[in-house]
């Protein structure tokens, strides 16, 4: 999994390096970005009508995503209208492990309300700790580090805690430093209000909790047609990165899971409305769902373009053959939000290892995958040329890349330039539930956030990547057609980072010659 979203990266912008537009408009975005114009304030009323991003998803044939059925259509407003609330649709796990609830509120003045609730549980059911989050957000320019999305700055005035229980009082105490738990959590009693921070007084107690709001610094909004006039509206706003002590300086180059726009949601969507009506004094309290034990058997497939850190847009596609202990699947990356502009597809196979349930994530379960066998598809002609510049014996046939063609990697032990290693073993988390639907959905662990790989036990992830759907439970044997995998991904990302290292260099070498020769 890890190797193919690398690769996306380097990939993705090694080819448009090499494409006029696309220094065009990088030179563009810089050139925005360097002047600091105040482009998009929250929002501004000159931006009433949806841009020109309406992006239609082609999926292959036998396998269409259940929204491309119901014809619905996407567009991404740019810049983004965030008024409103918009709230979580599930419990939200995030890297540590942490579990919660969100409900942010935007309005017109630019002020925000952020409510974010901490539970001890996976289900959401036992609230631990709420904070009321307050502050005033800025739109700036379209990032040009991850197409289609928009940078923003916020700034802080309050932040205030609800502890729900003694307990939750008592497991926070043994996170924060000492000063923290005699200032704040001294007198605390449940259910009461208490001011973490204000413009006055410092910062050191948020950190400590692991507090960051960094994920408002980018954000994405899209907008689902339905064809019987329904919509759904979705915010994406930045990724949390995977290393705790990371968390609080990291910017965001991809996204979390969307929250969803109160007035235009999915149906049904119990959990909206109970975060919806909930407050830092009143925690929702999330119904138990039905329980849903690891099933693997069958395809899943990815429900939209997903984005990763590091400028990398992808659809995933699984086969897994429980009986056999086999897998087999590809990632296909794109260099577009929409995943209409591809770059390159990673396919890879091997076998699998069911291990035991998570003692960290509940009704998750651990397992082992080991790859191989990859094979690498060249989309368009800048990454034929890429990969035949490498050496001999370091990255399948040498000089043998052609767009369209399919290289195994496997007799040269992976591809050095693309950091894949042949064979490869990583360490696993996944997941499965049922959605508003009652079809069954498949969570696979986050890929570290620096591009390093689970190799062993102890980076297993504690937190996942977006649900991807079951679309054929009869598909049993992995075939060698087009589709997409986890574990590839992972495989491929691990080595790609140096690719994308070597595309940085190449991206500062353009930057110096339109700025350091002047």
């Amino acid at each position: 999994m890890k190797c193919a979203e690398a690769g996306d990266m380097s990939s993705g912008r090694f080819s448009h390096l090499l494409r006029g537009v696309w220094l065009l408009w990088l030179w563009q975005a810089v050139f925005v970005a360097g002047t600091g114009s105040k482009l998009w304030e929250v929002p501004t009323a000159s931006f009433t009508s949806s841009s020109n991003l309406s992006e239609s998803l082609q999926w292959e044939q036998g396998c269409q995503y259940r929204h491309l059925q119901d014809r619905v259509r996407i567009t991404a407003d740019v810049p983004p209208r965030v008024d409103g609330t918009w709230v979580s649709t599930r419990c939200e796990v995030r890297p540590g492990p942490e579990f919660l609830t969100r409900s942010y509120t935007f309005h017109p003045s630019r002020h925000f309300l952020a409510l974010q609730h901490f539970y001890s549980d996976s289900g959401c059911e036992d609230p631990a700790y709420s904070l009321m989050i307050r502050g005033k957000l800025r739109l700036r320019q379209a990032s040009w580090i991850t197409r289609g999305g928009t940078e923003a700055e916020h700034h802080l005035s309050k932040v205030g805690i609800v502890v729900h229980s003694v307990a939750a009082k008592q497991r926070l105490s043994s996170r924060l430093p000492a000063s923290c738990v005699g200032l704040i959590l001294g007198q605390m009693m449940p259910g009461k209000l208490y001011e973490l921070y204000n413009t006055r007084a410092g910062r050191g107690c948020l950190e400590a909790l692991g507090f960051s709001m960094m994920e408002m610094g980018l954000i994405r909004v899209e907008t689902q047609h339905h064809r019987h006039g329904g919509k759904v509206q979705e915010l994406f706003l930045g990724d949390i990165h995977t290393d705790w002590t990371q968390r609080t300086q990291y910017r965001p180059t991809g996204y979390q899971q969307p929250l969803q726009n109160a007035m235009h949601h999915i149906h049904p969507c119990p959990v909206c409305a109970l975060v919806y009506r909930s407050s830092e004094q009143r925690p929702p309290v999330l119904p138990r769902g039905p329980a849903a034990p690891l099933s693997l058997s069958g395809r899943w497939v990815s429900q939209r373009c997903e984005t990763r850190p590091n400028i990398l847009f992808l659809t995933r596609d699984f086969t897994f053959d429980p009986e056999q202990h086999a897998w087999e699947g590809i990632y296909r990356h794109y260099s577009d939000p929409a995943c209409s502009q591809p770059t390159f597809t990673l396919r890879a196979s091997g076998h699998f290892a069911q291990g035991n349930p998570s003692v960290k994530v509940s009704g998750a379960t651990e397992l082992v995958f080991k790859v191989i066998q990859v094979r690498v598809t060249a989309a368009e002609e800048p990454t034929a040329k890429m990969l035949n510049g490498t050496r001999p014996g370091k990255c399948g046939r040498a000089g043998g890349w052609e767009v369209g063609v399919e290289q195994d990697l496997t007799p040269t032990d992976g591809c050095t330039l693309l950091g894949i290693k042949l064979p490869h073993k990583e360490y696993e988390l996944f997941k499965t539930e049922l959605d508003h639907r009652k079809h069954p959905v498949l969570f696979i662990g986050e890929r570290p956030t620096d591009g390093s790989s689970p190799d062993r036990p102890q980076r297993r992830p504690t937190s996942f990547q977006a649900p991807m759907m079951l679309c054929s439970a009869g598909e049993t044997q992995p075939s060698h057609r087009s589709g997409f995998n986890s574990k590839q991904v992972q495989l491929e990302a691990s080595g790609t980072d140096r690719l994308a290292q070597l595309v940085s260099l190449v991206l500062g070498s353009v930057l110096c010659s339109w700025f350091c020769g002047y």
